[in-house]
């Protein structure tokens, strides 16, 4: 079985009022990840999400490049400690 991995996102550029969130969590649930996906108020979108360290680097290739709608600038990684009780991929308000 393959290591847990679980990562939180800061995604910067033209990522709100395009699909982001929603391109997201589809990308999310179509890996198996676990997780959640948010706007926030500086005009980032915030992601948390954990599954398997193959599935994890194919959600941040994936929200570099983003729907056709948006355009992503940078995104910050942070390694996190993988926990046991995230189940499903939301996308937060």
């Amino acid at each position: 079985m393959s290591q847990i991995t679980r990562v939180h996102l800061i995604v910067s550029g033209h990522v709100q009022g395009v699909g982001y969130r929603m391109f997201i969590h589809r990308v999310a649930s179509g890996l198996n990840l676990s997780g959640w996906v948010r706007n926030l108020p500086d005009g980032t979108v915030e992601i948390d999400a954990q599954g398997s360290d193959r599935n994890i680097q194919e959600l941040v290739e994936r929200a570099r490049k983003g729907t056709s709608r948006s355009q992503v600038t940078r995104i910050r990684k942070e390694e996190k400690t993988p926990d046991e009780t995230m189940k499903g991929f939301f996308v937060s308000a």
